[in-house]
């Protein structure tokens, strides 16, 4: 009996230990900035229609979806954020890596960043495309701001590869930050290429904040685009000085916002050319003012935006647009936006400058 016992006993103690060996083998440590991962998305569908003379069109169209990884090590944060995009269509790649960049952001005072990201130019570049609450980006800021620009550069998002400080300084009694700054050094060539002439663009701005919601800012850009080729057929380096002064009311859902930018510098007028196109001219300019106000908050809003842009700076070459509509919530992560806008384009065939569009999006984050 007293054997029989003792055998239970030494089972019971053997099954034991193996069961808490199992789970000491299933515990494993999971390092803290893993846990610190956060995936986050969004996409935007879209349906467009303009009654263009002999252009006519309407199409149902998948204008953007992006899926976002943000992590913390330490006192550095970082982001990588692949798109996808029917811009071209699908016979050509779509999917691209547009930002990959860590930010040093022990003191909010002085932060430093490194790899690609958006640019330190304009108040209306760094904003989240669903947020900006239009269509899309206005014309001066596709064109001079390094999205489909002007002077050749295919399409980056207003993004590039380089360094920048920034940070916010001057605490009020309140202890809210009066003044900000942000300075970058980056290629000029746009997202993922390197640089093509060794001569890196310096872009930079400051704002004022006096009151809450408000900023009053000034941006400027010198740099240069390289391989351009010239009337003679050599390559060159070509100039680009732009500056852009902006204000903004951004408060309790009420959105007020107007930008000037000036360029100068040759361009060639089409995304992705290096060949400069004289006719352009070496000057371009524009602006922009918006307004987005609550009729029920979190639930309905009401916009209008008047814009122009001109590719020559002459009013000749002048793109006009007035433009109104809405944004309702479903939820704070879906959103149904409707848009009119009535377009005067002075670069068309006389006495066909004037046409119509209208515009539904549907836009989703996760």
């Amino acid at each position: 009996m007293k054997r029989t016992i003792i055998l239970a006993l030494f089972a019971m103690s053997l099954a034991l230990n193996a069961n808490a060996q199992d789970k000491e083998k299933k515990t494993v440590e999971v390092p803290q900035w893993i846990n610190n991962i956060k995936l986050s998305g969004y996409g935007m569908l879209q349906y467009q229609g303009e009654d263009k003379e002999g252009a006519h069109s309407n199409s149902f169209k998948l204008r953007l979806a992006r899926f976002i990884l943000d992590g913390k090590i330490g006192d550095f944060d970082w982001r990588a954020q692949i798109q996808g995009t029917n811009a071209k269509g699908p016979a050509e790649p779509t999917v691209q890596l547009v930002d990959l960049y860590a930010e040093w952001r022990k003191f909010p005072e002085f932060k430093v960043r490194v790899g690609q990201f958006k640019r330190a130019f304009t108040f209306e570049n760094p904003t989240h495309p669903i947020t900006q609450g239009w269509r899309g980006y206005a014309d001066v800021i596709n064109r001079l701001s390094g999205f489909g620009d002007r002077a050749g550069e295919k399409s980056s998002g207003g993004r590039d590869i380089g360094i920048q400080l920034s940070g916010d300084i001057l605490p009020n009694a309140n202890g809210r930050k009066l003044f900000h700054y942000q300075v970058g050094l980056y290629n000029g060539e746009g997202v993922n290429r390197a640089d093509k002439n060794n001569q890196k663009d310096i872009i930079g701005g400051i704002w004022v904040m006096p009151i809450q919601g408000v900023r009053i800012g000034a941006f400027g850009w010198h740099g240069s685009h390289g391989g351009m080729v010239t009337a003679e057929g050599d390559n060159e380096n070509v100039p680009l000085n732009r500056y852009c002064l902006s204000a903004e009311y951004d408060k309790d859902q009420y959105t007020f916002r107007a930008e000037y930018i000036h360029s100068q510098g040759w361009g060639t007028g089409v995304v992705g050319n290096n060949v400069i196109n004289y006719d352009l001219g070496d000057k371009a300019d524009g602006w922009y003012v918006f307004g987005i106000v609550p009729i029920i908050k979190s639930k309905l809003h009401a916009k209008a935006r008047y814009q122009t842009y001109r590719v020559s700076k002459a009013w000749d070459s002048s793109v006009n647009q007035i433009e109104c509509g809405l944004n309702y919530f479903f939820t704070k992560n879906l959103e149904l936006h409707l848009e009119y806008s009535h377009v005067n384009d002075r670069n068309l065939v006389a006495g066909k400058h004037n046409y119509n569009s209208v515009d539904m999006e549907f836009d989703f984050r996760f």
